[in-house]
Formats: C-alpha cells, structure tokens, sequence
C-alpha cells in the first residue's frame, strides 16, 4: 500500500510540475528548471499530503503545497551540486545542472525554483488566506536562514573547521541541513487544517535524523548506479558524519531507534497514519 501511494504521488506531484512549468517561456532557464524537477522519491511530497488526509483534506486541496516542498527541494540540490558548494556532477543518475548547462544558469534556475515554491504556497486551493499566510511562513523559516540554508552554513563552515564535528554538532547541522524541509512538509497538514502541529512535528524530528542517518550510511554502503549520486564521498573528504562517529552497526541502531520514534509520535491518529509510519520504515530501509 505504502509503496503503491508513494508512486502515485510521484505522478501526482510531477504532472503538477510539469504543469506549472508549462505556462512559463520556452527558455533555457525554463529547460533547466524542468530538467531539475525531473524524478526523486518525492518523500516530502509524500508527507505533505498523507498529513493533509489525517485532517480529512483530499490530495487536490493539498497538491499544491506538496508541488512547493519539491521545487524548493529542488532549487536547493541544484545549488548544494555547484562547485562553490558540494562540487557534485552526478545527481539522480543524471547530470547536474551547471554540467549540463553552465554555472549561472544552475544559480538562476535553483532562485526561480525557489520563488516558485512560494507562488505555489499561495494558490487559492489551499484553503482561506491566514492557513496559506501561515503555510508561507513555515516554509520560509524552515527554508532560509534558521533552516535549510542555515545547515548548510554550518555543513561548509564544518570543512573549515579544522577538526571533525561532535555528534551534537553533526546532529545540529542535520537538523537544518535536512530536517527543517522534512519538518515543513510533514506539518503542512496540520498547518492546512488549522490543527496542532505538536505529534507531526515530533513525527518529523525523528523522521528527518533517521533519513540522514540513512543517508550517511548509504554513503558508506550504497552504490553509484542504486543511488544516482557519487558515493565515498565523506570519507574521501574526512568530514565527520554518524557512521564515522557511531560505527556503521551503531549509525544502523540509531536510525531504528528515530523509526520507533516517529513511529510513536503517530499513536494520536490511529490507523490512518499507517502511510505515515511506512514512511518512516521506508526512509532507513532505501537504497536510493
């Protein structure tokens, strides 16, 4: 079942897209943001709108908002790929964007995807003005300096650092880094419904850790061609990651342990949180 709606929501989510896209120029910049939002397991799509059913809210009332999450997800891989940042060429089996194209058409295709999120927070479908207001709000702290943008200061002020992190400090990054967008979009919900955002935000917190937990495992287990990104790369560059800190069987064990955890923080919504919980089984179990 789980696996059966996370491929429909795969389509559901590209299909809006690739609509949005479709009203825009026939231009490179346009080309290039299309390339981008090409594939992903669109996870946080996922949690975007299996948290608006927990509330009784249909998946078109809340495709837009699950179309935002993934063009801002988008916009940040383009511009974490670019030399300045992680200096990756290979991204979903593909390659990245300032390869395919060049480097200042990676940077404006990753600042339109970004304003394109915001455009899709605002749709009227989404439900009265003060939930969308809010929903703009959430993604914008999660997004920006506080958040997602402000992890990945820290991750490159780490390589600077001249010593490797503590696991508080990994785990302080990680949160930004990975966790804040996985926290907006596992809240967007309650935030849609109007409801308390308190159980899907202890959901996403465990969530979000398992998830680079798991990341950071497949980067010392996983395969280029499963992944569609380089692998190795932490240890060739002697950043400090969990595996590095807890071992690999201890990084394993504590990702199940984030699993029960979010898990647990479900048990308020009963059954129909099962999509939700497969969720978080899926996120360590992946090979992607």
């Amino acid at each position: 079942m789980f696996e059966a709606r996370l491929t429909e929501v795969q389509g559901l989510v590209q299909s809006a897209l690739d609509a949005t896209l479709a009203t825009r120029p026939d231009t490179p910049l346009t080309a290039a943001m299309r390339y981008a939002c090409q594939g992903g397991k669109r996870l946080r799509a996922f949690l975007v709108l299996e948290g608006a059913a927990l509330y009784g809210i249909p998946a078109t009332a809340a495709l837009p908002a699950a179309a935002a999450v993934e063009a801002l997800h988008a916009y940040s891989l383009v511009h974490d790929d670019m030399p300045c940042m992680d200096n990756d060429d290979l991204r979903r089996g593909l390659p990245t964007v300032h390869v395919k194209w060049d480097e200042a058409t990676a940077v404006l295709a990753g600042d339109a995807l970004q304003t394109l999120a915001f455009e899709l927070c605002c749709a009227p479908v989404l439900g009265a003005a003060d939930r969308r207001i809010n929903l703009v709000a959430a993604l914008a702290k999660a997004s920006g300096g506080e958040g997602m943008v402000h992890g990945q200061a820290l991750d490159i002020a780490a390589e600077t650092a001249g010593r490797p992190l503590t696991i508080d400090e990994i785990t302080a990054l990680q949160a930004g880094k990975t966790g804040a967008l996985i926290g907006f979009a596992a809240e967007a919900g309650a935030i849609l419904a109007g409801a308390d955002r308190a159980p899907l935000r202890a959901y996403a917190d465990a969530l979000g850790l398992a998830f680079q937990i798991a990341d950071d495992i497949l980067d010392v287990t996983g395969n280029e061609a499963a992944t569609g990104k380089r692998v190795g790369k932490d240890a060739e560059a002697g950043k400090a990651t969990f595996v590095s800190l807890l071992g690999l069987d201890g990084a394993c064990t504590r990702a199940a342990e984030l699993v029960a955890e979010a898990e647990a923080a479900l048990e308020p919504f009963g059954a129909t949180a099962d999509n939700l919980r497969a969720a978080a089984r899926f996120v360590i179990a992946r090979q992607t």
